[in-house]
C-alpha cells in the first residue's frame, strides 16, 4: 500500500514537471505524460518497478477516461447527424479498416490463431484523437465551421465504432456468430438497463442532492463503478461498463453538472493512465521504430483517402473535403485503450503495442503542427488537385485561376465578402423588408452549404476564397458600388478585415466599403485602411440587452419575447 502511494506520488510529480515543459514548448500534454512514465518506469530510471502498481494505476485511469468519454457522447447529435457526416464517417471507418487489414497483413502481422495484431492496429488507426482535435479547433475558433462540424461528427461516430469493437473484443479468440450475438446481447441488456435507470431513477435521486456537490460527485462515481462491476460480471469488461455508465448519464438532466464535478478527478486519473502506459513502453529497437513509422504513414495516407473521397463525392468542395481529412490524421487516445485491452487479453504482441504507442506520439506532434496550418496547406493543395482533374464547386461557372468569371458572371452592385451569421441575418432582413434588393447582391464564400442554399434560392453567389487576390479580381469586385465585410477577424482564414479593406480599396477606389471590427482599437485602423464605415457588433448587442433590461423592469419581458418570436418566425435564414 505504501509502495502504491509512493509510485502515484512519483507519477504526479514527473507528469507535472514534464507537463510544464510541454506547455511552454506547445506540445501535447499526453506526450509529456507518456515520457514521464517512461522516465520513472522499469525501462527508464526504474523508480517504479511494481507491476501491480502499474496495473492498478492504469486500470483506474482507463475506467475514468472511458467514463468521461461516455459522458461527452451526445446521443441526440448522433441521431441528428446529417447524411454528409454519416457517409463521411462510414466511408472513413469502413475504408480505413479494409485498407488496414490489407496493409498490416501485407507487412506480415497476424490476423488469427489467437494473435490479432492486424485487427487491433486497423481499428486503432481508424480512430482519431478527440483531445488533440477539439483543443486545436477551439483555439482556431473552427469548431462551429462546416469542416469543424464534420470533423466532430465523425469523431462521435468513431467512438460508437470503438464501443462496438470493445463489445466483441473479449470474444475475438472464439469469433463465431453465436458468440458475437451473445456479446452484443449482453451489451444491449446493460445499455438498456443503464438508460432506464438514468432516465427514471437517477434524476429523482440527483434532484434531492442537487445542493450537495460532494454527493453529486460521489453519486456519479458510484454509478460508474456499479455499471463497471456489473459489466465485469456479464463477462464484458469494467472499461466497457464505465463507458456505458458515462453514455447513460449523458442523457439525463444533471449531465452537465456531473461532468463539471468529475472533470478534475478525471484529469487526475487520465494523467495516471498515460503515465502508467509510458511505464510499459521499453526503449525502442529499430524494428519497433520501423513499425511505428509504417503505422504513422499508413494512418495519414488512409485518413486522407477515406475521409476526402466520401466528402468530395458528396460535392462538399475541395476545401471542405480536405480540412476534415487533415484534422483527423492522427491516432486516438482511445486507440491506446483498444491496444491495452488487447495486451491484457494476450491478443496482440508487446512489440506491436509499443509501436502503436510510438506512432501515437509521432502523430500527436505532427498533427498538431499540421492542424494549426491546415488553411495554408489546403490553399496550397487545391491548385494541384484541380490540375490533376478534380473539380471544385466552381467548375462550370468559370475558373478564377484561368482568368474566367467566377460564379454566374461578375459581382453585382452590392457584394457580401464572406458569409456567416451576420450576413445570413442581413439577407433575411433584406428579404423581409426590401426583397427587390436581393437581385443586386452577390455573395462570395467557400462554404459549400452556403453556396448550394443560396443558389437554390436564386441568389447570385460566387464560390471562392475571399483571401485570394485572384478570386476578388476575377469576380469583378472592382466594379461594385458597395462591399460589405461582415465576418469578424476571429473567423477569417488567411486574411483580416484590415487586409481585405486595403486590398478591396486597391481594386476599387470608389466603392463604399463596410467592415467589421472585433475590438474598439480596430476601428481607427480600418478607417485608415480605406473603410467607408465600420460596424462594431458589441454596440448593437449592448443596445439589445439594454432594451431587455428595460422591458424586464417595466414588467413587459413576456411581450418583448412574443415580439421576438414573431420576428424569428418571419425569417428564412441560410445559417440557423
Amino acid at each position: 500500500m505504501h509502495e502504491l502511494i509512493r509510485d502515484i506520488t512519483l507519477c504526479i510529480l514527473f507528469a507535472w514537471m514534464l507537463g510544464l515543459l510541454a506547455h511552454f514548448s506547445r506540445q501535447p500534454l499526453i506526450l509529456a505524460y507518456l515520457i514521464a512514465g517512461f522516465c520513472i518506469g522499469p525501462f527508464g530510471a526504474g523508480w517504479v518497478k511494481s507491476q501491480e502498481s502499474i496495473s492498478v494505476i492504469s486500470e483506474l485511469g482507463l475506467i475514468f477516461m472511458l467514463f468521461m468519454i461516455g459522458l461527452e457522447i451526445d446521443l441526440k447529435k448522433i441521431v441528428r447527424a446529417g447524411k454528409v457526416i454519416l457517409f463521411a464517417a462510414g466511408g472513413q471507418l469502413i475504408g480505413g479498416c479494409v485498407l488496414g487489414v490489407l496493409f498490416f497483413v501485407g507487412i506480415g502481422l497476424s490476423l488469427g490463431g489467437g494473435h490479432f495484431d492486424a485487427v487491433y492496429l486497423c481499428v486503432a488507426c481508424a480512430l482519431s484523437s478527440t483531445v488533440i482535435i477539439v483543443k486545436v479547433l477551439y483555439e482556431k475558433r473552427e469548431l462551429d465551421t462546416l469542416p469543424g462540424r464534420i470533423t466532430l461528427g465523425v469523431l462521435v461516430l468513431q467512438d460508437i465504432f470503438a464501443i462496438l469493437f470493445l463489445a466483441v473484443q473479449p470474444s475475438l479468440a472464439n469469433l463465431e456468430v453465436s458468440v458475437i450475438l451473445l456479446s452484443i446481447g449482453r451489451v444491449a441488456v446493460l445499455v438498456a438497463a443503464a438508460l432506464l435507470v438514468s432516465r427514471y431513477v437517477l434524476p429523482r435521486l440527483f434532484h434531492q442532492i442537487a445542493r450537495r456537490p460532494e454527493l453529486i460527485l460521489l453519486g456519479a462515481l458510484a454509478w460508474c463503478f456499479l455499471v463497471a462491476e456489473t459489466a465485469e460480471r456479464l463477462s464484458l469488461s469494467r472499461e466497457m461498463g464505465a463507458l456505458i455508465a458515462g453514455v447513460s448519464l449523458s442523457t439525463f438532466p444533471y449531465a452537465l453538472d456531473v461532468t463539471a464535478k468529475v472533470t478534475t478527478l478525471r484529469d487526475f486519473f487520465i494523467t495516471l493512465f498515460f503515465v502508467a502506459l509510458g511505464m510499459t513502453i521499453p526503449a525502442p529497437g529499430l524494428s519497433v521504430i520501423g513499425l511505428a513509422l509504417m503505422i504513422a504513414a499508413f494512418t495519414v495516407v488512409s485518413r486522407l483517402v477515406t475521409t476526402f473521397a466520401p466528402l468530395y463525392l458528396m460535392k462538399q468542395g475541395l476545401r471542405a473535403s480536405l480540412l476534415p481529412a487533415l484534422n483527423l490524421a492522427q491516432i486516438s487516445e482511445f486507440s491506446l485503450v483498444v491496444i491495452q485491452t488487447g495486451v491484457a487479453d494476450h491478443h496482440i504482441a508487446a512489440e506491436t503495442a509499443n509501436a502503436a504507442s510510438f506512432a501515437f506520439v509521432v502523430l500527436a506532434v505532427l498533427s498538431t503542427f499540421v492542424m494549426t496550418r491546415s488553411d495554408e496547406i489546403t490553399r496550397w493543395a487545391i491548385g494541384p488537385l484541380k490540375r490533376i482533374g478534380l473539380r471544385d464547386l466552381d467548375h462550370g461557372n468559370g475558373h478564377a485561376e484561368e482568368g474566367h468569371e467566377g460564379g454566374h458572371g461578375e459581382a453585382r452592385r452590392i457584394v457580401l465578402l464572406g458569409f456567416f451569421r451576420a450576413a445570413s441575418a442581413l439577407l433575411a432582413e433584406i428579404e423581409r423588408q426590401a426583397p427587390v434588393l436581393l437581385e443586386q447582391i452577390t455573395v462570395i464564400d467557400f462554404n459549400p452549404n452556403v453556396y448550394k442554399t443560396l443558389l437554390s434560392r436564386g441568389l447570385h453567389v460566387i464560390y471562392g476564397d475571399i483571401s485570394s487576390a485572384d478570386t476578388l479580381l476575377h469576380a469583378g469586385v472592382g466594379k461594385s458600388e458597395m462591399i460589405i465585410l461582415s465576418v469578424p477577424d476571429a473567423l477569417l482564414k488567411g486574411a483580416s478585415n484590415e487586409k481585405l479593406v486595403r486590398h478591396v480599396r486597391t481594386l476599387n477606389p470608389t466603392a463604399m466599403i463596410v467592415a467589421t471590427a472585433d475590438l474598439l482599437s480596430d476601428v481607427g485602423e480600418l478607417y485608415a485602411a480605406g473603410a467607408s464605415y465600420v460596424t462594431v457588433t458589441r454596440l448593437s448587442d449592448a443596445h439589445e440587452l439594454f432594451t431587455v433590461i428595460e422591458a424586464a423592469q417595466a414588467g413587459l419581458l413576456a411581450d418583448k419575447r412574443t415580439e421576438l418570436d414573431v420576428r424569428l418566425g418571419e425569417r428564412r435564414e441560410v445559417l440557423p
